[in-house]
């Protein structure tokens, strides 16, 4: 089998959910890479592993070019970003280090949990909100949490965000429309924050995979397998942009749906495999 045009499809389809919804695409990449490498008899104690550094080493370019559009059409806060950058990167290099001492079982669980838990948030908000409040614009600094509460949020993300392999905007977003962030511009400051949350866990992913290098499959960077990697960046850098322009000619509820039906997909699926 042609792994490499399996790896460019997938690549592809991330880039573009990675761009329109500013997930970094983590969500869809380590359960496909986790049948992928099953099916290429990766050694079964470290495939999850493998998943999740490869996924977060996939965010870096993702978040950079959906980053790119996003910023383009002024959807970024940047004010934001810098205050929850340095909680994002503390509470990412802890998360990989706890991640490399849990079993696969385990992180699937909770990647599984995870996953259930943020589309059923989603669409309780969804339903329960008869009517828009007042949103916070890009300008509007005065309405924003105080730098405590967006470094202790940037903590909390990052550290999920590396133990399960996402960008951060499936826990920044919520997060952020809760501040009365328009959807729009939370997606797009999303996609920046998923920037430093990749660079600092795939770091750690990096450095915590050199141990455990005589049981990983050859051409592996710690637990970042660089054939994947090459190909899903590829893909993914090209149709990143093209998603990111989508978001901003979508209703914001329409958003939201393709958002939970996402996850309630994925979710699904990896509980199944799991049974």
């Amino acid at each position: 089998m042609e792994w490499w045009f399996i790896y460019l499809l997938l690549g592809a389809i991330v880039g573009f959910f990675a761009g329109l919804l500013g997930i970094g695409g983590g969500l869809i990449i380590v359960p496909a890479l986790t049948f992928i490498f099953t099916a290429q008899a990766f050694p079964q104690e470290r495939i999850l592993h493998l998943a999740l550094g490869t996924a977060m080493a996939t965010i870096i370019f993702t978040s950079a070019a959906s980053l790119y559009t996003h910023n383009k059409h002024a959807a970024v806060n940047w004010i934001i970003f810098k205050h929850m950058t340095p909680g994002i990167v503390v509470g990412t290099l802890s998360g990989t280090v706890l991640a490399g001492t849990l079993s696969s079982m385990i992180l699937r669980i909770i990647f599984i949990l995870f996953i259930f838990y943020a589309a059923t948030k989603m669409l309780l908000k969804l339903i329960s909100k008869s009517k828009p409040e007042p949103e916070v614009h890009l300008k509007d600094h005065a309405n924003l949490p105080t730098k405590p509460k967006f470094f202790a949020a940037g903590g909390l993300i990052g550290a999920a965000s590396s133990l399960i392999a996402i960008g951060g905007g499936l826990l920044t977003v919520p997060f952020l429309t809760t501040c009365n962030i328009k959807l729009q511009h939370a997606i797009g400051t999303a996609a920046a924050i998923g920037f430093p949350i990749a660079v600092a866990g795939t770091t750690g992913y990096i450095l915590n995979g050199y141990t455990q290098l005589q049981s990983l499959p050859e051409y592996s960077l710690g637990y970042v397998y660089l054939p994947a990697l090459g190909w899903l960046v590829l893909a993914s850098i090209l149709t990143a942009p093209l998603g990111a322009r989508t978001t901003h000619s979508i209703h914001t509820v329409t958003l939201g749906k393709i958002f939970i039906v996402l996850l309630y997909c994925l979710g699904g699926k990896m509980l199944l495999d799991l049974l």
